[in-house]
């Protein structure tokens, strides 16, 4: 076995060990590495976002920017009315604005996906360094199976003890083995992460967003049901804010709650979603962390808080989607051959349209005007829920096509969705394997998903991204899970 081992770990550990490291407001954090001078200051990064101007959606807000209500998916002219831009305010010498109406101003960079890919190459080598098994979820997040180089065993205070910890209370070896994978990242790229470790993914998941950032949470076997239990409904992953408040309305505020709920009822109201949701409250998750594959296709969607008819409301959320989905594709260097959007009308009826090109392409400008275009063929209709798509990606490089004759090729379904409108949940309109990618600390109320080629689906896919009538991807249960 190659990579780095704890010593005292064993290899044949009863339970699995992973690790999931999502990168703190990962973008952000790059753009303090090119600029040390903004540690500790609020730091906007944009989509389509130019120096100077305030068109674009915000793509990572650093933690002193959201304390000023700006949000990931919020439209740049939003965010600059809730935090003004640096440049345009003024200053006294340090950096506090004159203007006693100004509380504050965020320093607005725009996207730099390059610079972003090659810190995050940096922090993928350790990460497969220290793991022999590691899922690349998106460019700042990945599960890593960490079981053959650590154990849950327990150790006990004096040298096995942490700089600032108390020097007689026990932790096991994972934790140190997971503090160690953190420092790493720290000390060689000097980005932060926030670390979550459990018995399975959708437990290393909640135990990573809950305290970040720069969090370490380690939730042994046995401490499971007790970590879960008090968590707020919202904070389990894959429940977002629609689906939370449809559980609130049932009594069920807790994880804790939900787990104790009959299973039956959650599937007769939320059909396999139902049932995927009461077993991840339980703690159960049997997937197994795989790497992954090379996806078909790209997505992002929202909900609305209730259903619209608003035409300026949907074709905002369609642009900040479509920015979004086409700063995806350039970051893992895809091009597309398809764009389509997904409309869900009360109660859950999904409807899909698609545009097909004559060959793959990269233009985020056609991105946003097909889907805005597709958009228009729901007239005044309330919807709930949009998506856009961009698909039948081809990673290999090569000449653009042509954007001249672009040929129609609109299709629709309807079916049930319960999908919400957080980075944790939702569903996908295409059929197959799919695996998601959850975007909880830097995308906020944004959800993508990944359609996986068939023969690269895995245990996770076939558990919570499978084909569902309507559904987000042809996920019919959880929604992230990677």
């Amino acid at each position: 076995m190659s990579g780095e081992t704890l010593p005292g770990a064993r290899g044949d550990a009863e339970e699995r060990i992973v690790l999931h490291v999502d990168m703190d407001c990962f973008y952000a954090s790059c753009e303090r590495l090119k600029e040390p001078e903004l540690a500790g200051k609020p730091v906007v990064v944009g989509m389509g976002y130019e120096p100077g101007e305030g068109h674009g959606a915000v793509a990572t807000a650093s933690y002193e920017a959201r304390a000023y209500g700006v949000d990931s998916a919020q439209p740049i002219s939003g965010a600059l009315d809730a935090l003004p831009r640096a440049e345009d305010a003024e200053l006294d010498s340090d950096g506090t604005p004159t203007d006693p109406e100004i509380p504050a101003v965020g320093y607005y960079r725009p996207v730099d996906m390059e610079f972003y890919k090659e810190v995050s190459a940096q922090v993928k080598e350790i990460l497969h360094d220290c793991a022999g098994v590691v899922r690349e979820v998106s460019i700042d997040e990945a599960y890593l199976d960490v079981t053959e180089r650590t154990a849950w065993q327990t150790v006990g205070g004096g040298d096995d003890t942490a700089d600032g910890d108390d020097a007689d209370e026990k932790r096991t070896l994972a934790e140190g083995y997971a503090r160690h994978v953190k420092q790493r990242i720290d000390r060689e790229v000097g980005v932060t992460a926030s670390v979550g470790v459990g018995p399975n993914m959708s437990v290393a998941k909640v135990a990573s967003d809950y305290d970040k950032p720069n969090g370490l949470v380690v939730v042994r076997p046995e401490e499971v049901q007790a970590f879960l239990d008090p968590l707020d409904i919202e904070e389990l992953h894959g429940v977002g804010p629609v689906t939370a408040r449809e559980l609130r309305e049932m009594e069920i505020d807790t994880a804790g709650d939900l787990a104790a709920a009959d299973s039956r009822v959650l599937g007769e109201t939320f059909g396999e979603r139902g049932r995927e949701l009461y077993r991840r409250a339980r703690g159960d998750d049997d997937r197994t962390v795989t790497p992954t594959g090379l996806p078909k296709s790209l997505s992002r969607e929202s909900a609305f808080t209730e259903p619209t008819a608003e035409r300026g409301a949907m074709r905002e959320k369609v642009r900040a989607l479509a920015a979004d989905v086409a700063e995806r594709a350039q970051s893992r260097g895809a091009l597309y051959r398809t764009i389509g959007i997904k409309v869900v009308q009360p109660p859950f009826d999904v409807n899909t349209r698609a545009k097909s090109l004559p060959g793959p392409v990269d233009d985020p400008e056609l991105v946003e005007s097909i889907a805005l275009e597709l958009l228009t063929e729901f007239g005044d209709s309330r919807v709930r829920k949009l998506g856009v798509r961009v698909s039948n990606l081809d990673f290999a490089e090569g000449d653009q096509a042509s954007l001249d004759g672009w040929e129609s090729a609109a299709t629709s379904a309807s079916g049930s969705d319960r999908g919400d409108d957080s980075s944790d949940a939702g569903k996908s309109d295409s059929t197959g394997g799919s695996d998601r990618i959850d975007k909880n600390d830097s995308e906020g109320p944004l959800t993508e998903w990944l359609t996986a080629n068939e023969d690269e689906s895995d245990g996770e896919s076939r558990t919570e991204n499978a084909s569902s009538s309507g559904g987000r991807a042809g996920q019919s249960s959880l929604g992230e899970f990677d």
